[in-house]
C-alpha cells in the first residue's frame, strides 16, 4: 500500500506536469492520430502491474556499423502521459540514423505506482536496449537517455541515481546512459528545488534527486528550459548545470525567454520545437553520434 506522503507527492506534481504530456488545445486527439508511428513495439519488462513496452523507430537507410540509440521518457508528473509525446523526436532522429525509442514506464493513474518505480523502469529500459543491442544494430556504448519534465527526471536519474534496480534486471549490464537530452526536467526533488519535497518525501527526498548524485562518470547533458516555467523553476537546471561543470562534466543549458513548462512539445510552437530539435542535433553531432546534415 502506498504511503500517504507518496500519494500526496504524486498528486501535487500531477497538476503541473500534465502540461508536459501533450500540447494543450482541443485538437490534441487529432494531432496524436497524425503523429509518426513506431516501426516496432516490444515488451521489455514484466512488472506486478503488467508488461511495459518500448516503441522503436528504426533508420530507413543501411549501415555497415552499429548505430547510436536514444530512449525517451514522456512527461506527466509520474502520474499520466504517453510515449507518443516523443514520437516526432524519435522519427526525426531515426531519419538521421539513430535507433530512437519511446519508452513506457509505470505511472500512478494506470499502475498505482510512485516516482521510485518510474526510475526503476527507466533503468530497466536502458539495460534492455544494451542487452539487445546486436538485434537492432545498436552500439551499446552510445545509448542516450532523453525526456521531458517527469520523464526528464527519469532520464537524469538513470545517469545519476543508484539503487533503483528491478530484481529481474541483469545488473552486470549498465543502466547508465552515455548522454542526456533533457527538456524542462525535474533535477532537484529536495526542499531547495521543490518546497514540499522534504515534507512530502521525508527522508527519501534526496534519494530521488539527480542534482545531489552527480558522479564522476555522469555523462554529458543538454537541457532545454523556459525561463518562465513556474512548474519547474529555471534556477533548478541552472544549479544542475553548475554542479555538472564543477564536477568536470559537459552541460549545455538553453534558456528560452518567458517560455512556460512544456514549451518544446511538437504542436505547441513550431519555432520552439524546431529550434530545440536543431540544437539536439548539434549536440549529438558534437558527440560524433550523428553526421552534420
Amino acid at each position: 500500500m502506498l504511503s500517504a506522503s507518496v500519494r500526496a507527492f504524486c498528486i501535487v506534481f500531477s497538476v503541473g506536469f500534465l502540461l508536459a504530456a501533450s500540447p494543450a488545445d482541443s485538437s490534441a486527439a487529432d494531432r496524436k492520430s497524425s503523429l509518426p508511428q513506431p516501426d516496432e513495439t516490444v515488451d521489455y519488462k514484466t512488472t506486478p502491474q503488467g508488461k511495459l513496452q518500448l516503441h522503436i523507430f528504426k533508420p530507413k537507410t543501411e549501415s555497415s556499423s552499429p548505430r547510436p540509440a536514444i530512449v525517451f521518457f514522456f512527461g506527466g508528473g509520474w502520474v499520466s502521459g504517453s510515449p507518443s509525446q516523443f514520437y516526432p523526436h524519435c522519427r526525426h532522429l531515426a531519419d538521421r540514423g539513430m535507433v530512437a525509442i519511446a519508452a513506457e514506464y509505470r505511472i500512478k493513474n494506470k499502475h498505482e505506482t510512485t516516482p521510485f518505480e518510474c526510475v526503476e523502469d527507466g533503468n530497466s529500459a536502458i539495460r534492455w536496449v544494451r542487452q539487445h543491442a546486436a538485434d537492432y544494430q545498436i552500439d551499446p556504448k552510445r545509448v542516450a537517455a532523453g525526456g521531458g519534465s517527469a520523464g526528464g527526471h527519469v532520464a537524469a536519474s538513470t545517469a545519476t541515481l543508484q539503487g533503483f534496480d528491478a530484481a529481474s534486471d541483469n545488473k552486470n549490464i549498465s543502466s547508465q546512459p552515455d548522454a542526456l537530452v533533457l527538456f524542462n526536467p525535474v533535477v532537484d526533488t529536495t526542499a531547495k528545488g521543490w518546497a514540499a519535497g522534504a515534507r512530502k518525501l521525508g527522508d527519501r527526498a534526496e534519494d530521488l534527486s539527480p542534482l545531489q548524485h552527480i558522479r564522476e562518470d555522469t555523462p554529458a547533458a543538454i537541457i532545454f528550459h523556459g525561463t518562465g516555467d513556474t512548474t519547474v523553476p529555471f534556477e533548478n537546471v541552472e544549479r544542475f548545470c553548475e554542479a555538472m561543470k564543477k564536477a568536470g562534466h559537459r552541460c549545455e543549458l538553453y534558456g528560452y525567454a518567458d517560455r512556460p513548462h512544456g514549451f518544446f512539445n511538437y504542436g505547441r510552437s513550431k519555432e520552439d520545437y524546431q529550434d530545440t530539435v536543431e540544437k539536439m542535433d548539434d549536440f549529438l553531432v558534437s558527440l560524433g553520434w550523428l553526421r552534420k546534415p
